[in-house]
């Protein structure tokens, strides 16, 4: 990294300019999108890249794209020269991509005739094909879960490529909305090149290119100034995913996190083999885990760019859970077991900064997804959603309640825009009271979302942390395990977390997440 001098003064402004594009970027997106999990949801990144591919921004979207991201956009630049209006599309989750229903765009930014930087987003498209609506079923192999799309050029030259366009909507159940989701894509980039563009005809390229550098640099040095400040020595942790859907269970995630001066080596050794059933990661998933838990660590001061990571070694060895080999399932890999990787990842530094790290989040995404076709509108739909749940105490505070944390950021469904879009209707969405852990801080409370499908459809559910507990710290108690109910004619059926139903119209799905644990053992009341 560049650690020639510079202004501190400038550091900061330009630190917000380029904060600034990709902000912009996911607030175009959002508001031209389609779909519901986009435009209400907001399950979508936008970031902003120099001509090397290192990440110099991005917005506060979502956690587990934190290190999946730059890879994308690298197996952009090593697969196809990208030339000026060329704009690259992928999902495979082998070549830079997490799992199949994030689609990325990378679009390259010129300036005088020359490759300058990228600007990239990815978003969560609620149906890009495979064996179930929502394309996150059960799987086997990777080519049950949807199209896959290698890094291939969408447009060349400022003109769209007809070919893979149409190729893509031949083959999801929903191509209206899923083009309608591609399009704001296409704007949010093109947003983003254009904010850049005028950053360099203001400041100059040099000027800009310096200030990358030293804002990837100054990231760099404040991640090593956190990590010296933690004790030296080796930290270990241990917890579990419930299954992989396909009776094999527990599955195993251990850590070992080694600290030596300013210098950190995160070992996934140890960690279960890859699965038959589709919660696989790939290395890309882990990464994003190991980033966003050590970006937590460092405030909200310091840039998110590919800084933090230079002090960081990560070991996830290959044919692992956390580090699968194609053509392993992975739709689950990108939501279930990224949540679980943050657990063994906080429980290990809880012992190396027990006043920093809070007790165990709900450790799951509660993905619920309903796809058939909706007859009054007469045309197929395909619903998908996380489900928030407990936070976890921190020593300082109680966790929240009914809100998404970890590696989603994303926000609910409104009950008014679900019943707009879908042929639902939601009975009941409260506060899942008495579900967190007991505790000095007790831990918050999960959810209860019920939703009565009117008409026959396809479910999906990948869930987890339904046979096993979020950790309290300190003494607290564990949260509740969450629930899956299917309500027919008045009688109730306990679900698995994971796998597909079919459902009648009049069935009602009640998700019932988990809770956050507690932190520090409950005082006794005083008589």
């Amino acid at each position: 990294m560049n650690q020639t001098a510079y202004d501190p003064i400038q550091l900061e402004i330009f630190k917000h300019l380029f904060a600034a594009i990709p902000e912009e970027m996911g607030a175009v997106l959002q508001k031209s999108s389609y779909s519901p999990n986009i435009k209400e949801r907001r399950d979508f990144s936008c970031a902003l890249f120099d001509a090397a591919g290192n990440m110099i921004a991005q917005a506060a979207h979502i956690p587990v794209h934190l290190g999946a991201m730059p890879l994308s956009v690298q197996q952009a630049i090593q697969t196809l020269p990208l030339d000026p209006g060329d704009i690259m599309i992928l999902n495979d989750p082998y070549r830079g991509g997490t799992h199949l229903p994030d689609i990325t765009l990378v679009t390259p930014i010129y300036v005088e005739g020359t490759l300058f930087g990228f600007t990239a987003n990815r978003a969560h498209h609620a149906d890009v094909g495979g064996m179930a609506p929502g394309s996150m079923p059960i799987a086997l192999e990777l080519y049950q879960e949807g199209l896959i799309l290698p890094p291939i050029k969408l447009a060349e030259g400022g003109k769209l490529n007809r070919g893979v366009w149409d190729m893509i909507l031949a083959n999801v159940r929903t191509p209206t909305e899923r083009a309608g989701d591609l399009h704001a894509q296409l704007s949010a980039n093109q947003r983003g090149v254009q904010r850049m563009l005028e950053l360099v005809a203001r400041y100059g390229k040099e000027e800009i290119t310096a200030y990358s550098q030293h804002l990837l640099a100054y990231t760099a040095r404040m991640t090593r100034a956190l990590i010296g400040d933690l004790p030296d020595g080796i930290y270990q942790f241990e917890d579990a995913l419930d299954d992989d859907g396909l009776g094999h269970d527990p599955i195993p995630i251990r850590v070992k996190i080694s600290i030596d001066g300013q210098l950190a080596v995160v070992d996934f050794t140890g960690s279960a083999p890859q699965q038959p059933g589709s919660v696989n990661a790939v290395y890309a998933i882990t990464l994003s885990a190991v980033y966003y838990v050590f970006r937590c660590l460092l405030g909200m001061d310091v840039p998110n760019n590919t800084g933090c990571l230079e002090p960081i070694e990560v070991i996830a060895p290959s044919g692992s859970v956390v580090n699968a080999t194609h053509p392993a399932p992975v739709a689950g890999g990108n939501v279930e077991t990224s949540q679980r990787i943050v657990d063994v990842l906080l429980g290990a530094l809880a012992q190396a900064a027990p006043e920093k790290i809070p007790a165990a989040s709900q450790g799951t995404m509660n993905n619920t997804l309903i796809g058939g076709f909706d007859p009054q509108r007469g045309q197929p739909f395909t619903y998908y959603e996380t489900i928030g749940g407990g936070m976890g105490a921190s020593p300082n505070s109680d966790g929240l309640s009914a809100i998404h944390s970890h590696m989603t950021n994303t926000l609910n469904t409104p009950v008014e825009a679900l019943e707009f879009a879908y042929p639902f209707r939601v009975l009941h969405y409260a506060v899942r009271e008495g579900s967190g852990g007991a505790g000095k801080h007790p831990g918050g409370d999960g959810i209860i979302r019920d939703i009565q499908v009117l008409c026959p459809a396809q479910a999906s559910l990948l869930t987890d942390r339904r046979a096993s507990q979020p950790y309290g710290l300190a003494g607290g108690a564990p949260g509740q395990p969450g629930e899956n109910i299917l309500i027919r004619d008045g009688h109730a059926q306990k679900l698995p977390g994971k796998g597909t139903y079919n459902l009648e119209a009049g069935d009602i799905l009640s998700i019932r997440t988990p809770g956050g644990g507690g932190y520090g053992e409950q005082e006794t009341p005083k008589e």
